[in-house]
């Protein structure tokens, strides 16, 4: 493995740190860490009770997501992972947006045509739909870093990804292509332990995953993925390679992730439980939090403060998001021509008229609205 970055020292201090993060920044990524676990902690309570189908535990991963999305713009390309709540909520996506997508309602971006936790969104920032098969979106990251490099932008690109990504045709084709082209990307391993139960010792036979990058003619970094302020200067120096033409960076971020692959899955068959509580020991909100107390910004008034507000905030959302209706049956045939074919406005036509006899469906009337 390379040499690893980490900027939090046992006292809480992080002397070596480049100051990128002011101190209204350092606050906003703490929250934007507390809001993702009670985003997830909602979530859990959701499934369970079977009011959502599915979620994505992220415990133990968020200062490798927010810290990743602290170092860039809103305006950059984000190409995530299903383990990416972070990232989104940093740059500005309301929980109440989110949690439209988890009950797959008529307000989610998607229209319920995605499965939950498969987020997207264009404003407030570009983030690009969240996709299941893995590795698939790595070569799509590159596409459009090459197409701002072509236009004479400087946009970045950040494709972020499990240990298990690495082993897909994707990651190969994208780290190939823009290792040739030079293209400003940031490659974000999120080396968590586990690809669902595969330990990363069944993975890969290479030392780590930043080594990989020799074979592209890129930089490879291993940065301690529990430590935000590693995180973010790691991802804010391949940024500035980037945005200065000279090309893609792998990072490798050593973390773990503290939960089920899935609310589908239950990791006490396969994780030792002496590996869960060593890792629980370097759990990231307490580390930025001890950072926070030694800098003078955090005390117990502000914790009870931002513990509650995130409580509440993603609560409501919930509540919003389950009782806004279901997609309509329109949306069947909607946000994909400009003018809808004659052959789709007939089975339209069709299915409003079904739908209108049978009941059971929103069907205006049975007249088809398109």
């Amino acid at each position: 493995m390379t040499e690893m970055l980490t900027m939090f020292k046992a006292d809480g201090s992080a002397p070596d740190f480049n100051g990128a993060l002011d101190e209204k920044a350092l606050i906003h990524c703490y929250r934007t860490m507390l809001m993702v676990r009670a985003f997830d902690d909602i979530c859990m309570k959701l499934q369970r009770s079977g009011r959502i189908g599915f979620s994505i535990p992220n415990k133990g991963v968020e200062a490798t997501q927010v810290g990743a999305a602290s170092a860039l713009r809103a305006t950059d390309f984000f190409f995530p992972s299903y383990r990416d709540f972070g990232m989104a909520l940093h740059h500005g996506a309301k929980p109440v947006d989110m949690m439209h997508n988890m009950f797959g309602n008529a307000s989610d971006s998607a229209r319920g045509r995605q499965m939950s936790v498969h987020f997207s969104f264009i404003e407030p920032l570009r983030f690009f739909s969240i996709s299941s098969p893995i590795g698939t979106h790595l070569p799509h990251a590159v596409g459009a870093a090459y197409a701002a490099q072509a236009l004479g932008k400087d946009d970045v690109s950040l494709a972020s990804f499990g240990d298990g990504g690495t082993s897909s045709a994707g990651f190969h084709s994208a780290l190939n292509l823009a290792g040739v082209w030079k293209a400003p990307v940031i490659f974000l391993c999120q080396n968590n332990g586990w690809a669902i139960s595969l330990p990363a010792s069944g993975q890969t036979a290479s030392d780590g995953y930043a080594i990989k990058a020799k074979a592209y003619g890129m930089p490879g970094v291993t940065v301690d993925g529990n430590d935000l302020l590693a995180v973010n200067q790691a991802v804010g120096d391949a940024a500035k390679r980037a945005r200065g033409g000279e090309g893609p960076t792998l990072i490798e971020a050593y973390t773990y992730r503290m939960g089920g692959h899935s609310t589908s899955d239950d990791p006490t068959k396969y994780v030792p439980a002496e590996e869960l509580e060593e890792w629980a020991k370097k759990d990231p909100v307490l580390r930025m939090q001890r950072f926070l107390d030694k800098s003078g910004l955090w005390d117990e008034t502000l914790e009870e403060k931002l513990l509650a507000e995130c409580a509440d905030e993603v609560a409501q959302a919930a509540k919003v998001a389950e009782a806004t209706p279901g997609p309509t049956l329109e949306t069947i045939f909607s946000d994909v021509y400009e003018t809808l074919p004659l052959h789709l406005r007939r089975q339209g036509e069709q299915a409003f008229e079904l739908a209108e006899r049978k009941g059971g469906a929103d069907a205006g009337g049975g007249a088809f609205p398109l």
